[in-house]
């Protein structure tokens, strides 16, 4: 049990990388459609020819109205709706009852009575909201008795009206105050029709339920378009209905496992290319779960994009920016890997698309082009230039595939390019994403080593200030370096950036280190072998220090930790077995406390730092004593196993001899004797 145990630690990382490579491929089968597809493009073919096979309709489905149609059917019932008012009885016969009590006791009920039994006997209306502005002819229905009939508002009264009625028929009359007649009559006026507001929400809204989305069928068999037929209102119409039916439409259960084992397949074979491609050739990153996870996850993230997108009705896959993804795979590690992830990217999400081949031609191509825009990101403008390439790349495409697929110049329409320029656009969101996923993730793209490596940063400056000798040195190294990982393969930029910085615990004591020391003054003259020793070992520790304290990314403070290994302080371990014996010397005292370089450019910045630093030693600056340098330093750095932890191979050191070799005679001006 132990050993099993102690297995599954050892092997941890491995573990992860299979739990992340299972969790990813369930997650892409999830994502993946399960409905039929509609597998034609027809969005920019309105007005343009057919250039497809026929279109024959496998089952019977209805041929659903636009947009603009239903909702001017829904407008228009809107427009017609009549509300509804109820006759309130029990207060008209109130009313009624309680004029009647003045019959033979009071003149004015001789005169109100007529006038009040003609007002009740049309109706007096509510005066609602719902029928302010309204015209004359506006209808209106009537509830009495569970009978509901049509009236025209002006075959009703309403209070202002059955005021008026009442004032002009009473002036009529030859009698004394009059006013006061008029009074009291319309003390006994009441509105006898109120609006039922329940009673007409509820007809409405069957009225507009009754409005259907459907205006018509097609048959199984019946032909929906033909080749070469052009796409009218009509055709798209049909079209449109025809691929709303088709996304409705479920897997059978029968078939539904084949699809998922299909899909499990797909995704399987495209995920397994990609952990493959890493551990086969980039095993730097595969070594890093950090590394696979971020690139796992940009590839599940355009995939969710990609499904969102899809489902929308009024959305185009193009619309969706995919050569963020290359873009910011290369910030942080290399071409290749970028174009093998945006290629697997691309391939899974084709699936979504309806016109594959055509989806899978422009997103690769615009890919590649992105990529090559950002090969060597050297300043943030790259991104613009590269949004426009990208743009370029998309239009060109397209044109290609139109002049193909239709052969016609006039089927071209500049609105056809609208959604490539959104997301040529897009691209420029990979800037904040890349700092997001720098700061997540403990990255360090292309962007920071800029900005670090600029000589005028805070550090670089103090550098410059404190110990010129050293940061001259730094220069010189970074060049060297700079020019050898080129060479090699490898991060220049990542090379360069570590060789400014590497040295940066000199500026503690500077003038213990020859390059900053003025003729005549050797500090080291007042001290043992050991304490000098152990005063040039400190620049290292307190290097790290320093880079800590201003918040350096790992992989450069890996430049300070590594640049000297485990190497020994030669010349003052030499000085003390000279005078002291090697039985007498303690080794260790002498000895760097590593690591070794564990990278390829951490091994480059080793020999470069080396070489240019004991190149300022030499007596005579020849091809001959150049040649003996370089040989002798890296030789010696090989027998002392300096890096057999780095990914560097004997073909690469012998490469790395010879730049370095040409670049010290360009620097030191040696000419190359020729042979007489």
């Amino acid at each position: 049990m132990s050993n099993l145990i102690g297995f599954l630690r050892d092997k941890h990382a491995l573990w992860y990388k299979g739990f992340l490579f299972v969790f990813s491929v369930l997650i892409i089968v999830f994502l993946l459609p399960k409905q039929g597809q509609f597998k034609y493009e027809f969005s920019q073919l309105k007005g343009k020819p057919w250039n497809y096979d026929n279109l024959i309709a496998p089952f019977d489905f209805p041929i659903y109205k636009t947009t603009a149609e239903y909702s001017r059917e829904k407008d228009q019932v809107l427009k017609n709706f009549k509300p509804y008012f109820i006759s309130n009885t029990e207060l008209l016969k109130k009313k009624i009852n309680l004029f009647d009590t003045l019959k033979d006791k009071d003149a004015v009920y001789g005169i109100g009575k007529p006038l009040l039994d003609s007002i009740y006997k049309t109706g007096v209306l509510e005066n609602h909201d719902v029928l302010q502005e309204k015209p004359g002819d506006y209808q209106v229905y009537i509830l009495e008795d569970g009978i509901a009939e049509e009236h025209e508002l002006r075959e009703f009264f309403t209070l202002a009206s059955a005021d008026r009625f009442i004032s002009e028929a009473v002036e009529k009359q030859n009698i004394a105050n009059k006013n006061e007649v008029i009074d009291r009559i319309e003390d006994y006026l009441a509105q006898t029709l109120f609006y039922d507001d329940t009673l007409t929400k509820k007809s409405l809204q069957q009225d507009l339920n009754s409005v259907l989305p459907t205006k018509n069928k097609i048959v199984k068999g019946q032909i929906i378009i033909s080749k070469g037929e052009l796409v009218s209102e009509e055709k798209y119409s049909l079209l449109n209905s025809f691929r709303m039916e088709m996304d409705k439409t479920k897997v059978t259960s029968s078939d539904y496992f084949f699809l998922l084992v299909g899909q499990f397949i797909a995704a399987f074979l495209c995920m397994s290319m990609i952990f493959l491609f890493l551990a086969f050739f980039r095993k730097n990153i595969f070594a890093q779960n950090a590394h696979v996870t971020f690139i796992v996850i940009i590839i599940l993230l355009f995939i969710f994009i990609a499904e969102r997108v899809s489902s929308s009705e009024k959305l185009n896959l193009l619309v969706v920016p995919f050569t963020i993804a290359p873009i910011m795979i290369r910030a942080f590690f290399d071409t290749r890997t970028a174009l093998f992830t945006h290629l697997n990217i691309i391939l899974i999400t084709s699936f979504f698309a309806a016109e594959r081949f055509e989806f899978y031609f422009i997103e690769t191509l615009a890919g590649i082009g992105a990529i090559f825009s950002i090969a060597n990101m050297t300043r943030r403008s790259q991104l613009i230039v590269s949004s426009l390439i990208v743009l370029i790349i998309y239009m060109l495409s397209h044109t290609a595939l139109t002049f193909i697929l239709e052969t016609k110049s006039n089927s071209i329409s500049l609105s056809d390019y609208a959604v490539y320029g959104g997301s040529a656009l897009m691209v420029m969101i990979a800037y904040p994403m890349i700092f997001i996923f720098e700061k997540v993730f403990g990255f360090v793209s292309d962007f920071t080593l800029l900005e670090l490596s600029d000589s005028n940063s805070p550090l670089l400056r103090e550098l410059a200030t404190k110990a010129p000798g050293t940061f001259q040195h730094t220069l010189q190294v970074a060049s060297l370096a700079e020019e050898a990982i080129q060479k090699v393969g490898g991060n220049p930029l990542l090379i360069r950036t570590g060789a400014m910085y590497h040295d940066i615990g000199k500026t503690y004591n500077p003038r213990y280190f020859t390059e900053n020391q003025v003729a005549g003054s050797n500090p080291h003259e007042e001290l043992s072998y050991e304490e000098s020793a152990q005063l040039i070992i400190a620049h290292v520790i307190k290097g790290v220090e320093l880079a800590r304290k201003h918040r350096l990314p790992d992989q450069i403070i890996d430049f300070i930790r590594t640049h000297h290994g485990t190497s020994l302080t030669r010349y003052f371990y030499k000085k003390s077995i000279n005078d002291f014996g090697a039985s007498h010397t303690d080794e260790s005292k002498f000895r760097y406390g590593g690591p070794v370089p564990y990278s390829k450019e951490t091994a480059v910045l080793m020999m470069a730092d080396s070489i240019e630093a004991s190149s300022r030693s030499l007596r005579n600056y020849d091809a001959v004593s150049i040649d003996e340098l370089v040989e002798r330093i890296i030789n010696s750095q090989i027998e002392e196993q300096q890096f057999i932890n780095s990914d560097i191979t004997f073909r690469d050191i012998t490469t790395i001899k010879k730049i370095f070799k040409k670049r010290l005679m360009n620097i030191y001006h040696v000419r190359i004797e020729y042979p007489r």
